[in-house]
């Protein structure tokens, strides 16, 4: 592998979404199985490297500076097939020192830091979130716990962590370990070609499902670490290795640099260009141009899942400030739609089927200018709201299937989950919490801002609110309404935070909504359900594209897999 093919490769494939650490892990993959570089027939071979690390071995502890082990099985069933002058083996064959850190006592001002996993980062050691040990435990830590250059440390707990390594160069005098940790120090072999083999997939790809301990806490344990089976190839050959992937792997870093900064200019111009569309203070003649930028533009906004998830909340910002379906001057104003829903109301108080409403006063100061033909309402005014209640789970006979109850985990983007446990309508009763079909719930507490609308009538929890549309209210534009960037941010800012974010019911109905007339209601739905479907066929394409990348790339890997193999055996 030169860093020509590997431009060849990554030219190919940079657009598969793991592109980078798809490459980064086959050069590890190669340099294992002796594929990155050429074999040497005047090397010293990796048996006699074994013979000699034993050597050293006995010596050390003839001198008290290791401890005699257990003797380690053969490798009778390698992984893979490696070159003839390499030998497999095992870490603790390998290694003179393999242990974990221990717990210390902390004292926070003793100014000496202890390296926990925290501190093991891809990255490189990160002393600035260590932890402090006090003087008298670091005492009683035998000499040989203390790191030393070259030393690899091995996270060796949690998942997600477990199984980091780095290799410590220079550290400071010392210096030692917690219990999550295991140190490595390897015996006559070069510490990095050994942490290149511990990164690869053969070892890191597969650490948490090998691992032991609960699924909370994932333990890398001494057997695992001491029976590591290990290719182990001649000393000079480690060394071209080491630099073989340094070489390889800086540029792999150079080529993600370069693609971190093309990603965020095509943000910059996804970001500018859908906030001209949205922009309050747009002059509407230049509404057009912007647009057919934007959609001319779209193939960039749309290459990556969060840019979808960008261009929906785009659309919605656009329907309700009324630039999705266009006005009809001809049209009924949403004034004169206002004043027959009071009059609906009162006919509805009179004969007793709802309570006399709340009174809302006028938006004065709106979040942004409308078309002259809408109007700015407090939410409240759309329809009839509750807050739901939960029965208490000592009245069983509350509970059945009569009804769904709805908690805010059952509202998802695309719909509403019935299938969890209901109520009976003795329960519905005693709550006096019943949504209509049609009503958009709300949630209100915690993940503020969920909704859906509800096509079956349901009770709900206490941490979401509903909201059942008079007539001449849209219940799908209220919902895209809930849904807008705008709405969401007035939502949060209304909440109350201490433990977790409260949303109350009055200040819920006191948030602005801007109210088209009822024709242009059902447009801007119809527009936003159109525009939605696209963005949905989007997702499906970016998927697809996305797994054929992936496949390419697999495909363009064993194909470089083969050509390596065939060079060698050329050579």
């Amino acid at each position: 592998m030169t860093p020509g093919r590997l431009i060849e490769l990554y030219d190919s494939v940079e657009e598969a979404p793991d592109a980078i650490e798809r490459l980064r892990r086959f050069i590890f993959d190669l340099a294992v199985r002796g594929k990155l570089s050429q074999q040497n027939q005047s090397d010293v071979p990796a048996s006699q490297l074994l013979r000699e690390i034993n050597e050293e071995r006995q010596d050390l502890i003839a001198k008290d500076h290791a401890k005699k082990a257990k003797p380690l099985e053969r490798v009778d069933e390698p992984p893979f097939t490696i070159p003839n002058s390499w030998e497999w083996s095992r870490l603790g064959v390998i290694a003179g020192y393999i242990q974990r850190g221990k717990s210390p006592k902390y004292s926070p001002d003793s100014g000496i830091p202890v390296v926990s996993q925290k501190c093991v980062q891809w990255s490189g050691m990160d002393l600035s979130v260590a932890k402090e040990i006090s003087s008298e435990s670091l005492a009683k830590y035998e000499e040989i716990r203390f790191l030393q250059d070259g030393d690899l440390l091995w996270n060796s707990t949690g998942t997600g962590t477990i199984g980091r390594i780095i290799r410590l160069d220079d550290p400071p005098d010392r210096l030692v370990c917690d219990s999550h940790v295991t140190v490595v120090r390897c015996l006559l072999v070069d510490p990095e070609y050994v942490r290149t083999w511990l990164r690869s997939d053969h070892v890191y790809g597969v650490i948490e499902d090998r691992s032991s301990g609960s699924t909370n806490q994932i333990e890398l344990t001494a057997k695992f670490a001491h029976e590591q089976p290990v290719p182990l190839p001649p000393l000079a050959e480690q060394k071209r290795i080491v630099a073989k992937v340094e070489e390889l792997t800086a540029l792999l870093d150079q080529l993600e640099a370069a693609r971190t900064e093309r990603e965020a200019t095509r943000d910059r111009l996804t970001t500018a260009s859908l906030t001209r569309l949205t922009a309050p203070d747009t002059d509407p003649a230049d509404f057009p141009s912007h647009a057919r930028f934007a959609l001319n533009a779209l193939p960039a906004f749309a290459s990556r899942p969060d840019q979808i998830t960008t261009l929906r909340r785009t659309i919605l910002d656009l329907a309700v400030c009324g630039k999705l379906a266009g006005q009809d001057p001809a049209g009924e104003p949403a004034s004169e739609l206002l004043k027959r829903i009071e009059a609906e109301k009162a006919r509805l108080v009179k004969a007793s089927e709802i309570r006399k409403p709340k009174q809302f006063d006028d938006v004065d100061n709106p979040p942004f200018r409308s078309p002259d033909s809408w109007e700015w309402v407090r939410l409240g005014r759309l329809g009839v709201t509750q807050t739901g209640s939960t029965p208490p789970k000592s009245k069983s006979d509350h509970y059945g299937s009569d009804v769904p109850f709805i908690r805010p985990g059952d509202l998802y983007i695309d719909r509403v989950d019935y299938s969890g446990d209901g109520l009976s309508k003795l329960g519905v009763k005693a709550s006096g919490r019943l949504a209509a079909p049609g009503s958009v719930l709300m949630v209100c507490i915690g993940t503020i801002g969920k909704c859906q609308m509800i096509d079956r009538p349901v009770s709900f929890n206490q941490q979401i609110n509903a909201l059942t549309a008079f007539d001449g209210i849209e219940p799908r534009y209220v919902l895209l309404a809930l849904r807008s960037g705008f709405f969401q941010k007035l939502a949060w800012a209304a909440s109350a935070r201490s433990t977790i974010a409260i949303l109350n019911k009055g200040n819920w109905e006191k948030l602005p909504i801007p109210l088209p007339p009822h024709n242009e209601q059902r447009r801007i739905v119809g527009k936003v359900e159109e525009l939605m479907s696209i963005c949905d066929r989007l997702e499906v394409a970016l998927a697809a594209a996305d797994s054929a990348r992936a496949q390419l790339l697999e495909a363009l890997l064993y194909d470089a897999l083969d050509l390596s193999t065939s060079k060698k055996a050329a050579a």
